[in-house]
C-alpha cells in the first residue's frame, strides 16, 4: 500500500501550517487566506492588511 506524505507550509497571511494552498512567487497563502483574500472589497480595512502581507512578493530574493 503507498502512503503520502503531505507537507504543511507557513502562510504568509495568517502564519499558521497549513496543508493546502498556493504558491505566489516564493510566498505560500493557504486555501482560507486566498479564499478571503478574493472575497475582500478594496474598501474593506482587511485589504489594507492584505497588501501589507502580500508587500514581500515585490522584493526579489537574494541568493549568495
Amino acid at each position: 500500500m503507498e502512503q503520502k506524505v503531505l507537507l504543511e507550509e507557513q502562510c504568509a497571511i495568517c502564519e499558521d501550517r497549513k496543508q493546502h494552498g498556493i504558491h505566489l512567487y516564493h510566498l505560500y497563502i493557504c486555501r482560507e487566506c486566498e479564499h478571503n483574500m478574493i472575497h475582500t472589497e478594496p474598501r474593506e480595512e482587511k485589504y489594507e492588511y492584505y497588501l501589507k502581507k502580500l508587500k514581500p512578493i515585490t522584493q526579489p530574493t537574494l541568493y549568495s
